[in-house]
């Protein structure tokens, strides 16, 4: 754990800590450990520092492949995790899809107005007029009793088995791009193949999200698991960051959601 700090942000060393503590938890306990639901960054910080050891391992699960919000289990190399240990609940929302629209933001306002912190829920899914929610087990009664209401619309939860869970396939488009530097401005640029100076403007009009946050900033340093979201143009993630060329370009593995 040798100044592990260097490799992430200033801001992710509380999280960093926290991934430590789990790790040396399952360590001394001999006992799994398992998580909230983590966004694909802090999934990557994880990995990172478990990495992929014989002693300390790490099984995520989000309800289906394509959840990008997923609880981790980190476990001693004796355990064999089983999607019940998860805890993961599914409800799916009955409304009356003919005369209301429900959008995913009002679900998601919806469940932090109720005091849910945003680790609590996993994915919100939305296939037609069908929309379910992925919830840490122990709020299952909570929620029943308190979610009752989604905008002026009244509702009814159905809580369903996961294998019920609505199966969206995302595809990303994975791509080799070489970038001058890993600034969020220069990064944009190469993955939507726009000017620089049009990044800087989308960033500093509030219209891109990094995982999941309005950022500002046109010198972030983006790294590997990142999510970005740029308004009109979609959302794409870093892969993986190769390293760097003769010329001292970063080569990059992105994807770009379809």
């Amino acid at each position: 754990m040798d100044n592990i700090y260097q490799h992430f942000r200033p801001e992710e060393k509380e999280f960093i800590d926290q991934v430590i503590n789990w790790k040396q938890y399952v360590e001394d306990s001999y006992a799994p450990k398992l998580t909230d639901f983590l966004d694909p960054r802090q999934i990557h910080i994880v990995q990172s520092i478990i990495g992929i050891g014989q002693q300390v391992r790490i099984q995520e699960f989000g309800g289906h492949e394509y959840c990008e919000r997923k609880r981790v289990i980190i476990y001693p190399e004796y355990y064999s995790p089983t999607q019940e240990d998860f805890q993961i609940a599914l409800f799916e929302i009955i409304y009356p899809s003919k005369f209301v629209t429900i959008t995913h933001r009002q679900v998601l306002g919806t469940l932090m107005s109720l005091g849910i912190k945003r680790e609590k829920f996993g994915d919100i899914l939305i296939d037609g007029n069908r929309i379910q929610f992925l919830i840490v087990k122990n709020l299952e009664d909570y929620i029943r009793l308190e979610f009752r209401q989604v905008g002026k619309a009244s509702i009814e939860l159905k809580e369903m088995s996961i294998n019920n869970i609505i199966s969206i396939s995302e595809t990303w488009h994975e791509k080799q791009t070489t970038v001058s530097s890993l600034r969020l401005d220069a990064v944009l640029s190469s993955i939507y193949n726009i000017s620089r100076q049009k990044a800087q403007t989308f960033i500093h009009h509030g219209q891109v999200k990094v995982n999941w946050r309005i950022t500002e900033q046109t010198s972030f340093i983006c790294g590997e698991g990142d999510m970005f979201s740029v308004r009109g143009f979609g959302r794409s993630k870093i892969i993986v960051i190769e390293g760097q060329t003769k010329k001292e370009k970063w080569r990059i593995q992105v994807g770009v959601l379809k």
